[in-house]
């Protein structure tokens, strides 16, 4: 497959430090790409690179060969949406309304009411619909992660209204979710990927990762390690080197997302 996105000699720095240091990496449509690594590996930093949060201090992130700072706001934010470690709102906005601002903006041809009924329809996904009348300053942290992840799938929707080819970036996006919603949410990116999507996320659990991703993106200390299968990556010289832990990946505990893999199967 060709490469939606495209990083050539990613580099970014931050008082004094380098964070990330001459990144090449390549994404495609369709598939599922997780960022792995140590806390300071820098993983945080390359997805906000690749989405365009950050300008490089050398070299560029492409999208279909454009570079993205060449890209007008309004035609990247149709072309993909972001999903932030920690998003806060200090109005009193309802849950409701907050899905809506994923839909501001954003598409072609779409009425109010055709607004609304994708914001309801992102909720329903996120399965926080039922708290659409809900203020969201009342809510429980893992709560507002899914009202924040409605409003990015709300944004995409509206955006394929005007763009086919589409990116979905997700850093951390379960910290605050319990195991149930932790596998909905995954389930439902990895839907989006199987659906065309580029799916890039950062996860720090390596068992869930490993059960998920088509690729693995390893990082240390703002260099690339290695991408590849899950299985290529997650070596135990790799965990030795990158990890600091004697650990035999054959060994690592069965992902919970195997589970739900095995369900599907089973269904089908």
């Amino acid at each position: 497959m060709s490469a939606l996105l495209e990083a050539t000699d990613l580099a970014y720095h931050s008082g004094g430090r380098v964070l990330v240091d001459g990144v090449d990496l390549a994404f495609a449509g369709g598939s599922f790409t997780i960022i792995i690594g140590p806390n300071g590996a820098g993983k945080s930093t390359l997805l906000r690179l690749l989405c365009g949060e950050l300008a490089p201090a050398r070299g560029a992130v492409r999208w279909n060969g454009e570079t993205l700072h060449a890209i007008p706001a309004w035609r990247l934010a149709h072309r993909r949406a972001v999903m932030p470690q920690a998003s806060d709102l200090n109005f009193p906005f309802t849950v409701f309304e907050v899905a809506s601002l994923g839909t501001e903006g954003i598409g072609r041809g779409l009425s109010r009411s055709d607004r609304q009924r994708l914001a309801f329809e992102a909720l329903e996904q996120a399965d926080v619909a039922h708290l659409a009348p809900r203020n969201y300053q009342t809510l429980s942290g893992g709560e507002r992660q899914r009202v924040h992840f409605a409003r990015v799938l709300a944004q995409l929707a509206a955006g394929r209204t005007l763009e086919s080819q589409q990116a979905l970036f997700l850093d951390e996006p379960i910290a605050s979710l319990d195991l149930k919603h932790q596998l909905a949410l995954l389930n439902t990116a990895r839907g989006l990927a199987r659906q065309g999507l580029a799916v890039i996320a950062v996860l720090h659990d390596l068992q869930l990762a490993s059960g998920l991703a088509d690729e693995l993106v390893l990082l240390h200390r703002g260099s690339l390690v290695t991408r590849g299968t899950p299985d290529a990556v997650l070596t135990p010289a790799t965990l030795a080197n990158v990890f600091g832990i004697a650990l035999n990946a054959d060994a690592l505990p069965a992902s919970p997302w195997s589970l739900v893999r095995a369900q599907e199967h089973s269904a089908a």
